[in-house]
This record gives structure tokens, sequence and C-alpha cells, in this order.
């Protein structure tokens, strides 16, 4: 099996090397994105608040990856989109699926799955809605890339922890020490 594969921005979120048969933890953060062809690696995002983790995963070629976006729209901050792609949807959803693709993932073949968007009071709710805009906005570039949303776990007003076994493609949500659910 191929490493995992660099990121194309300067960001340190991919881990670089020859796989070992311990189990790796690749940790997204906010604005990044891991991917994986390792069957023993884990790759979890912390504090899904009205952030969105949209989650691959692809059977036969064994690829797995989480993209933790935080706002809709790239165009309210072009310099940042640059630098930092994994930030919003609309630049960070393709970006996903291409260094997905270059690990073997093929759209036809893959799941998506949609973690987060909680109205977790911090953002303003009503006009701002960030939550609500970043679900729309992940399921909108979803469907233009051809990928429809095989499960979710959105909305409400919890933070979640999103755990994704590259191996089986299992999904693993949780708040706190509680697991929510298993898409």
């Amino acid at each position: 099996m191929s490493p995992v594969l660099p990121a194309p921005a300067s960001r340190d979120t991919w881990r670089q090397g020859t796989p070992t048969a311990a189990s790796r933890s690749l940790v997204v953060t906010i604005g990044d994105f891991a991917v994986s062809n390792h069957a023993t690696d884990t790759i979890v995002t912390h504090a899904l608040g009205s952030c969105i983790a949209v989650c691959l995963w692809d059977g036969v070629a064994g690829v797995g990856g989480i993209l933790h976006f935080l706002l809709p729209e790239s165009r309210i901050n072009p310099a940042r989109a640059v630098a930092q792609p994994a930030t919003f949807a609309d630049t960070g959803i393709p970006l996903l699926f291409e260094t997905a693709a270059r690990l073997g993932l093929r759209k036809n073949r893959a799941t998506a799955k949609l973690v987060g968007g909680a109205d977790s009071g911090l953002t303003g709710g009503g006009t701002f809605d960030v939550g609500k805009r970043n679900i729309l906005a992940a399921r909108s570039l979803l469907w233009k890339e051809g990928q429809l949303v095989g499960a979710e776990s959105v909305g409400g007003t919890t933070a979640r922890t999103v755990r994704l076994m590259v191996g089986d493609g299992r999904l693993i949500v949780s708040s706190g020490r509680d697991v929510l659910v298993e898409l």
C-alpha cells in the first residue's frame, strides 16, 4: 500500500511514511482533512459544533477520508481559501475527493456521510445559522460531485466527535464518553 499522501497545502495534518502493523490515529483539526488507505488507521476529528465532517469511504479500494470544514463558502476569505482550502465546503470537498482518488477511491463505489452542523449557541443562531448553512452546503456540493449522502448525524445542539475506521468503514459518532450512533 502507498503511504498517506502529503497535503497539497503546507498543513501538517497528513502522516506520511510507511505504515506499521500498529494502528494509527490521524487527527483532523478544524479546516483540515486526512485520507488514508491503511486498514489499521483511524481518522478522527473532535468537537464538531457548527462545523461539518464530510466522511468518505470506498470499501473496494480500502480508502477513507474526513474533511472538517468550518464555513460553507470561500468567497468570504479568498486568501484563506488559497492557504487553507479545507476550511470551506466549496474548496475542501473537491480537494477531499481529488486526494482520495489519488489513493484509489472511486465516486461510484464510495459512501459519503455527514456529521455536525449543530447550533452550538456560539454562532449567533437566527441570522447566521452557520450549522444549517454548512449542512446545506455539504449536501449541495456532494450532489454536484455526483455523490449522495448515505447517512448523517447533523443538526441539534450537541458537539460531536467522529472516528472513521479505514479498514472496515465504520463511522462512530460520540459526544463526551457517550456513543451517539454508528453510521
